[in-house]
Formats: C-alpha cells, structure tokens, sequence
C-alpha cells in the first residue's frame, strides 16, 4: 500500500492538502490539533498503521495550517469545522472513524453531530471541546485583553515553539460551537478517549467533562497518569493505534 496527495479546492479560492491511502474498512480520517499539522508523529503513525494493514486512511491540514493555504491568525473553529466536513463529504465515502487530537476532538465531535450517519465512531486524543471559552480565555492576561481590543489579536506564548497568534475572531467564533453547555451532547457512536494525566494544556477533568456529557453510552475513557498532552510516546502510540483498532472493529 502507498500513499497519494493532493489538494481540496474551497469555493473561496483557498486550499486543502491532504495525503490519502486507499483500502477496506472505515477510512481512518484524523483530526489534528490548534496548529498542527498532518505530519506530526501521531497522525504518521496512523498512516503507517494504514499501508501495513490495508486500511483506508485521510489526513489533511485545515486552512492556515500546514501544507494548506491561508493565514492561521484567519482561521476560526467554523472555518475549520467546514474543512473536515469537506474532507468528509470529498474525499471519503461510506462509514468513518474520526481520530481529534486537541482541537480535533472538538472538531470530531461538530462534523459528528453533523454527520452521525457517517460516522462509526471516534477516538480523542486529549479532546479540547470549547477550549477557546473554557481553557484559554480565561487564562489570558490584562495585556492580552489590552492586545485584542486594540489590534483584535494577541501573541499567546507557546510551550511549543513562536506565540500563537489568537484572534478576537477566534474566540467569538468559538462561543457559537460549545458543546459542554450542560445539556447531554448528541453523540451516540462509540468513543474511545486516552488523556494524560500530567498533561498542561488541557486538564484530565476537561476531558472528564466531556465523557460525562455524551449521550451514547459506549465510552471508554483512559487515564495515562504520565502522559503529557501530546502522548507521542511510543507506548502512547500503541495505545492509540490499539484504540484505533477497537473503534474500527466495532459491530
């Protein structure tokens, strides 16, 4: 099995790369995080997972990330919730399993509610739902506060590397999609959630939160009391592919 690419034309003009690899079963479709990209550790190992195995796979980099075209300052969660739904209605067919790493577990969980027909079932890494509202505004400093309303983005310093650059748009976009509004959140497919206890950027109890809220009642949620956020490790890596196995495999 190899693996193709290619790009997603938008109707505004913009840019999607993606890299496909044809095969059976559920395409394995993944989700990555607030500023990743496709090429990172774990969404490679899935692909690797996929050409050894047979398996049908789609990664791709939503606007302003990556390999795709756009300013990462521009994007919000409905531009990038309309990205995946776009990979999801183009590039696939039949039924999905949706991998979200951070961010992606949010954006898993709107193109979900979007198209439950579709999707078979989920596996979140770390999922960050409303993490604009509930994990990041809160945590903003008075000059940041000071930076949005008078250029309407302020520079978050990153563990990761260069500041993000957060705008005001981004924050308010993001209060149109919350889910964890205290009422149950209309996904009933099977999710498999592994979270890391030591991990920084979004607490194991955000998490919980979320497993909590799902209407379906098949999910499973596992706590790596030493993982970080990221769980690249390679034991974190065989759990995830293990996790991906299950989530393909149910009935």
């Amino acid at each position: 099995m190899s693996e193709c690419s290619g790009v997603l034309d938008r109707p505004d003009g913009e840019r999607l790369a993606w890299r496909r690899v044809e095969g059976s079963g559920p395409t394995v479709v993944w989700l990555g995080g607030f500023m990743s990209d496709m090429t990172g550790t774990k969404a490679q190992a899935l692909a690797d997972r996929a050409m050894a195995a047979g398996g049908a796979y789609v990664r791709f980099d939503y606007f302003g990330h990556g390999g795709s075209s756009g300013a990462f300052v521009d994007g919000t969660i409905s531009r990038w919730r309309d990205d995946a739904l776009a990979v999801l209605d183009e590039l696939t067919t039949g039924e999905v399993v949706l991998v979200g790493s951070s961010m992606g577990g949010w954006i898993a969980s709107l193109v979900t509610m979007a198209r439950p027909d579709r999707v078979k079932s989920m596996v979140l890494v770390a999922p960050a739902p409303d993490f604009t509202s509930k994990l990041m505004t809160p945590e903003i400093p008075p000059e940041g506060h000071a930076a949005l309303a008078a250029d309407g983005v302020w520079l978050r310093p990153s563990a990761y590397g260069e500041p993000y650059p957060i705008s005001r748009a981004l924050l308010e976009d993001g209060a149109r999609w919350s889910i964890l509004t205290g009422a149950p959140v209309p996904i009933e497919v099977p999710v498999r959630i592994l979270q890391g206890g030591q991990d920084p950027d979004v607490p194991w109890r955000h998490a919980l939160e979320l497993v909590q809220a799902l209407k379906g009642d098949d999910v499973v949620f596992t706590l790596i009391r030493d993982g970080d956020h990221r769980l690249s490790r390679p034991q974190d890596i065989d759990r995830l592919i293990a996790a991906v196995e299950d989530a393909c495999a149910i009935v």
